[in-house]
């Protein structure tokens, strides 16, 4: 999963409403505080989460989902937003990654080679229909909720990282180069010797 994939989800999401302000407000709310501790998610499953994500969005220039700890906004939002049945949908479909991997290649997914990997993804991306799969309405701002979550695995992990990345300080300022307060004063700031009169 490169970049150019994240960029073609993305993409296709432009034909779906842009998220409101206040909805990329709730979902930065939704990024965890340093030194957070994992709720919901297993050790084996956070390492298997951390593996996909560093797989669907690597570090390249600019630092990937790991480093953003995209993991953790997942299980900030598997703890406090998902619904039961919605948690438990999503850690089965996180056990099956396993389950699959065995199947294909007789390990666990931690266990099987990057190229393994990276085929299994590969596979799982294709299976999901994402001119189906993407919002066709508004999102409704004043719940707090993850809609996403509804859908099948593969397609709500995929868009959990995209989220949780895009979100987060790193997909904001180093991938975007948005400033999180935008029109702060700099007073007194020196002035570069290009931007000299």
């Amino acid at each position: 999963m490169l970049r150019r994939d994240v960029l073609r989800v993305l993409s296709a999401a432009a034909a779906a409403p842009v998220l409101p302000q206040e909805v990329t407000f709730l979902l930065r709310q939704a990024q965890p505080p340093a030194g957070y501790g994992l709720r919901t998610l297993t050790l084996h499953q956070n390492a298997v989460v951390v593996a996909m994500i560093d797989l669907v969005i690597p570090a390249t220039d600019t630092p990937g989902a790991k480093a953003a700890r995209v993991n953790e906004f997942m299980d900030v939002i598997l703890t406090d937003w998902a619904t039961a049945d919605e948690r438990e949908r999503f850690l089965a479909g996180l056990d099956d990654v396993d389950t699959q991997a065995n199947a294909l290649f007789g390990k666990n997914f931690l266990d099987a080679s990057v190229v393994q990997q990276t085929a299994l993804l590969q596979a799982l991306d294709d299976s999901v229909d994402w001119a189906q799969a993407l919002p066709r309405e508004p999102v409704d701002s004043s719940r707090r909720s993850f809609d996403q979550l509804r859908g099948e695995f593969f397609c709500s992990f995929k868009l959990m990282t995209i989220h949780g990345y895009y979100t987060s300080e790193i997909g904001q300022t180093q991938e975007l180069k948005r400033e999180i307060i935008p029109g702060v004063f700099h007073g007194c700031a020196p002035v570069a010797s290009e931007k000299k009169a």
